[in-house]
């Protein structure tokens, strides 16, 4: 015995050759009718609308978890010129912010009632970029957030579509795009800022990659804050944001015994510079002190807790989905930057150097 269709709903008519009826789309009609409301409340719940009554939309739920009902976004987006759909373009997950910023992007979007396409690029080209604005014009989006660490969008060479709303994330082109990014001087000041008010005579620091838009800044304003206070700026170590990286560099900074104070550019770097001078016998913060960026879920836990300056990815979610929205919502492109401030979260890490 065939099985029956849902109530409500009909079987097509037989198809050809003979082959049994197919099963017709569930339509909004069919879920607003089982759940007993209108229409219109049905889609204020598919999209979903907070203006809906908890029991009322429970039993639109239920109803649609009944009939299989799927909104059909082909036909939304026709009817309200939308398709509730944020276009996120990435070239790495395997960095702490990335990761962040883009699980705060997912979240406020939901909020807000869109849901996100990402698309990752290999390679960061002019070719890669315009490649992945293309798959996402296929996919169909109504706004696209770029999160790139590299100076790509720095350069008067590529220039994105104009027919699209665009928010990008760590990047220095606000003169001609929509730019959301964490005060990266500011945080990087108040680290040195800190050791040196500890009493440290300077404060070396481990960099992040050289084409890193936020590493180029931290780095930036640790070499001015020593230069302001007139202190001698020692020679960059340079870093790939890995705790491997940090070790590294934290073993042949444990060989200086001129090295009290050391200002790493993430926490992960961060954790590497702690192992290696615990390696080599010196002691952190009684020989050196130690200040990272980011502050990590983990940055608490580390031998000793880690001081480090907090970034507020949540808050660069929600500052980039709001551009992105404005924009779309507004029919008009925006232009200049959006920083979100950083704080010095103190911890055990840090303290005056030997004798001070």
């Amino acid at each position: 015995m065939s099985e029956s269709p849902p109530r409500g709903v009909a079987p097509d008519p037989a198809g050809d050759n003979g082959r049994a009826p197919r099963r017709r789309r569930v339509s909004m009609a069919d879920v607003a009718r089982l759940a007993g409301v209108s229409a219109q409340t049905v889609s204020r719940v598919s999209t979903g609308h907070p203006g809906v009554v908890g029991s009322t939309r429970k039993q639109v739920l239920d109803a649609m978890r009944t009939l299989g009902y799927r909104p059909n976004s082909a036909a939304r987006a026709l009817k309200y010129g939308e398709f509730r759909t944020i276009g996120v373009i990435l070239f790495t997950l395997s960095t702490t912010g990335n990761s962040r910023t883009l699980e705060a992007i997912a979240s406020h979007a939901a909020d807000e009632g869109y849901v996100i396409t990402l698309i990752p690029v290999a390679a960061p080209t002019q070719d890669g970029v315009y490649g992945a604005f293309t798959r996402l014009g296929e996919l169909a989006v109504d706004a696209v957030i770029v999160i790139m660490e590299v100076h790509l969008l720095d350069s008067t060479t590529l220039v994105l579509p104009p027919d699209v709303p665009v928010v990008v994330v760590d990047s220095d082109a606000g003169d001609r795009y929509c730019v959301v990014d964490t005060n990266q001087d500011d945080g990087a000041r108040q680290a040195v800022d800190h050791l040196l008010d500890l009493g440290h005579r300077t404060v070396w620091h481990v960099a992040g990659p050289e084409e890193s838009y936020a590493s180029q800044r931290r780095t930036l304003a640790w070499r001015t804050a020593l230069a302001e206070a007139g202190r001698p700026v020692p020679p960059p170590y340079r870093g790939n944001w890995s705790a491997e990286a940090g070790y590294r560099i934290g073993r042949e900074l444990a060989d200086r015994t001129d090295c009290t104070a050391i200002f790493v550019a993430n926490d992960q770097m961060a954790l590497g510079v702690l192992r290696a001078l615990h390696g080599a016998g010196r002691i952190v913060p009684g020989e050196v002190s130690v200040v990272g960026f980011d502050d990590i879920a983990e940055a608490g836990s580390f031998i000793p807790p880690l001081t480090t300056v907090h970034q507020d990815f949540a808050e660069v979610g929600r500052c980039c989905v709001e551009a992105a929205l404005r924009q779309v919502r507004t029919g008009s492109a925006e232009t200049g930057t959006t920083l979100v401030p950083t704080r010095l979260v103190v911890r055990d890490s840090t303290a005056p150097p030997p004798g001070g």
